[in-house]
């Protein structure tokens, strides 16, 4: 009797001292609602992460397509300026070509006395003779450059046909025989044909 009471007080005793333990135990562990995992924050870090450097590169990117802008509208200003101001230096060039048509010109007037008319043709003949110099002058500075092909071979991108003519002692058939109107090159490039006249070959009588 004494010992199944003293079983009976020992065993309820047992259990709740279990019950107690094992309710202690549970209650250390996090329930899962308590926060996001360790995985779910590492991929949080991640995307704000990556959504700055996206943001980083959009105003990279910005920046670049406002500086291609600005050099090519300064090139475009760079290209217009020089369409318009790339001959600049000839036309200095062409400016003193001009003083000396107009000193020349001067020359000539309807005052002039007729004793004078021999002084005033030599002052215009000096002053033709200087201005065809300085055009020379000017034209070889800027790589401009007559062409002279009487005896060349005819060829169409530098010569225009403008007759035949039978060919004579000591011009070949097919070769330039006289020049009506010279033409010119600019720094080797045909800008006006040269109006010419070509030799052929006479017919022979039977």
């Amino acid at each position: 009797m004494t010992w199944a009471l003293a079983m009976g007080w020992l065993h309820p005793f047992s259990t709740a001292t279990q019950r107690t333990a094992g309710e202690d135990c549970n209650s250390e562990d996090p329930p899962d609602e308590l926060g996001p995992s360790l995985a779910e924050r590492a991929l949080k870090l991640k995307a704000v992460k990556l959504e700055k450097e996206v943001q980083d590169l959009t105003v990279r990117y910005q920046r670049a397509v406002a500086d291609s802008e600005n050099i090519r509208r300064r090139t475009q200003r760079c290209v217009e300026d020089a369409k318009i101001f790339g001959i600049q230096s000839f036309c200095k060039d062409l400016v003193e070509v001009a003083d000396i048509l107009e000193k020349t010109t001067e020359c000539i007037s309807e005052e002039t006395e007729p004793a004078d008319q021999k002084l005033t043709l030599e002052k215009i003949f000096r002053g033709l003779s200087l201005l065809e110099a300085k055009l020379k002058s000017v034209f070889a500075k800027h790589g401009l450059e007559k062409m002279t092909p009487i005896g060349d071979k005819y060829d169409p991108h530098e010569h225009e046909l403008i007759c035949h003519v039978p060919a004579g002692v000591g011009v070949q058939p097919g070769t330039v025989a006289f020049v009506r109107q010279d033409g010119y090159k600019l720094h080797g490039r045909t800008i006006r044909l040269a109006r010419v006249e070509v030799a052929v070959e006479s017919q022979r009588r039977l």
